[in-house]
């Protein structure tokens, strides 16, 4: 007869030993993640309900109190809300289609027909992101003057498209890279064009980063503070200025300063919680292979 061996039990008390750290780290992860989230939130949570109150309410820290509309009663009153809000989608949907229409070929380019200088290139044109706006200020805003640009629409644009055009290029550019190479050969093949290569075969393989990089460059613009408030005044203001103009010298209005950014923000807090899995989607898009 064979001999059998008995395994002795595993001790409870080993089991124990290991389930404060298995319970550790499940619970730290999670509760750094919690803390985080609500230190980033906190800012928007408390502009909108200092947005509900009275002048006199609004400098006295607590959440407990009437909610009233007087700050956006006020608010209308005093601006033209709207005409801000559609300068913004102006300027947000220009500079979005113009920097995918500069983006996409470089980012093609770039991608499927290397050369030794195009590395340099993509980090000369993220290099021009670490310098600082106020550094070229003064030059842009007399050539804006002298060319009829300043307080336009077709001004901000063309500043906003230079701004974030680097980071539509990158963003595209490692999309690109992710699409395998074989299918556009495959394509070549059969006598597609470089256009017909591009808007049939790669542009569809690529619509989760695309729309993330469209996503991104709309918030972008949207936000952008620095040039609006230098290179507009009324004509083509957005809501960056309309935030800015409830600053003024006889001192700061907390109840209607946040009621509005609250309507500043609003539209784009929307957007992105909507398309909120579209974004992950696209700024992991090839990250699992």
């Amino acid at each position: 007869m064979s001999q059998i061996t008995a395994t002795p039990a595993q001790s409870p008390h080993a089991v124990n030993r290991s389930s404060p750290l298995q319970f550790i780290g499940r619970v730290v992860p999670g509760l750094l993640a919690w803390l985080i989230a609500i230190a980033l939130f906190f800012p928007i949570f408390w502009m909108t309900i200092t947005a509900f109150k009275t002048e006199q309410q609004a400098y006295v820290p607590t959440i407990f109190f009437i909610p009233t509309l007087d700050s956006f009663r006020e608010v209308f009153a005093r601006s033209n809300y709207f005409a801000f809000a559609w300068n913004s989608v102006l300027i947000s949907a220009g500079v979005t289609i113009v920097c995918l229409i500069l983006a996409v070929p470089a980012a093609y380019s770039m991608a499927f027909f290397p050369t030794q200088r195009t590395q340099k290139v993509l980090l000369w044109m993220l290099s021009t992101k670490m310098m600082p706006s106020v550094g070229v200020l003064v030059p842009i805003y007399l050539l804006w003057k002298n060319s009829g640009l300043l307080d336009t629409v077709t001004g901000l644009v063309i500043v906003y498209t230079l701004i974030n055009l680097p980071i539509a290029v990158w963003m595209a550019y490692t999309y690109f890279n992710e699409i395998p190479r074989d299918i556009l050969e495959a394509g070549r093949m059969d006598g597609a064009a470089t256009w017909q290569e591009i808007v049939y075969l790669l542009m569809p393989m690529a619509v989760p980063g695309l729309a993330s990089t469209a996503l991104l460059l709309i918030i972008l613009s949207w936000n952008e503070a620095f040039w609006s408030i230098n290179l507009s005044s009324s004509n083509a203001a957005p809501l960056t200025v309309f935030i800015a103009s409830y600053s003024s010298p006889e001192g700061l209005f907390w109840a209607k300063l946040s009621a509005a950014s609250l309507l500043a923000v609003a539209p784009v807090l929307i957007v992105g919680w909507l398309s909120q899995k579209q974004l992950v989607r696209g700024l992991t898009f090839g990250a699992v292979k």
